[in-house]
């Protein structure tokens, strides 16, 4: 199954791609729908907090770009790390308001669709052909966990790079042995996809048998994969103002605040004294 582009000027020229949802750190520029004009990839994690304004700064320069002329900037939603989740949606806010009166557009990319696009690069560069079928992207959640999507891949001769990806069904939680494709699909859930894309090798061993076959694409939700997706979503009405610019979380917080603590500490019960 192949491809051809379209030569529609109706995307983004100047756009800014960032994603720090899992410990990778990932930002790009370049035209939506394209291939990057520039890429940088280091350390994420906590340390995003520190180092990802300043290497947005650099990259634009180096791309001889000012803020104020980038036409949208696009960015990692989730799911992924609080902190990583946290710390773009805060830069990305920030840029997005500062760049002019009135903000840059911001296009919030789901990173389980930004893992199956990076896959879907990789398999292009490998093989020269999509094989069609599903697609399936993973994620490690942590505690045991994985975030799952299925995703559709079809040719797209109205998008710049001839591709079209979209959810079949919302993210989801599951454990390894529960690993299925979502009820969307025309078949059995528990029928494996062509592909599996994610950074989930670590739990390969653990997957349901007729799952353990099928190839695994490693993929993580990079800023050029966000780059090419950014098309689509500007076409589908998909861009924000800066303040609707919000995380995607799809676990529930694994830990509560101080005051949330006391809140449900029975009456009476008094908190330990701390150690000496």
């Amino acid at each position: 199954m192949t491809a051809s582009p379209s030569s529609s000027p109706a995307w983004p020229n100047k756009v800014l791609a960032l994603d720090t949802s899992t410990d990778r750190l990932s930002i790009a520029v370049g035209a939506a729908g394209q291939a990057a004009l520039l890429h940088h990839e280091a350390e994420g994690g906590a340390q995003a907090s520190a180092t990802l304004l300043p290497a947005i700064l650099d990259m634009l320069d180096a791309a001889g770009w000012r803020l104020d002329e980038l036409e949208a900037i696009a960015f990692g939603c989730g799911p992924g790390t609080f902190t990583g989740l946290r710390t773009a949606c805060a830069v990305v806010q920030g840029l997005a308001v500062a760049g002019r009166p009135g903000g840059i557009p911001v296009i919030p990319v789901h990173g389980l669709l930004a893992v199956a696009r990076a896959a879907l690069d990789r398999w292009l560069a490998q093989h020269g052909d999509w094989p069609g079928g599903r697609l399936s992207a993973a994620l490690d959640a942590r505690m045991d966990e994985m975030y799952v999507a299925d995703v559709a891949v079809t040719p797209a001769t109205d998008m710049p790079d001839g591709w079209r990806l979209a959810l079949v069904q919302d993210a989801r939680l599951c454990t390894p042995p529960a690993l299925a494709t979502a009820d969307g699909w025309p078949v059995s859930p528990a029928t494996p996809p062509t592909l599996l894309a994610g950074n989930v090798s670590g739990y390969a061993s653990r997957w349901p048998t007729a799952w353990q076959t099928v190839p695994l694409i490693p993929a993580w939700p990079d800023a050029q994969a966000l780059l090419r997706l950014s098309a689509a979503l500007w076409a589908a009405g998909a861009a924000v103002p800066a303040a609707a610019a919000q995380p995607l979380y799809v676990r529930d917080k694994v830990a509560l605040t101080t005051e949330e603590r006391e809140r449900l500490r029975p009456p009476g019960h008094m908190p330990p004294a701390p150690k000496p």
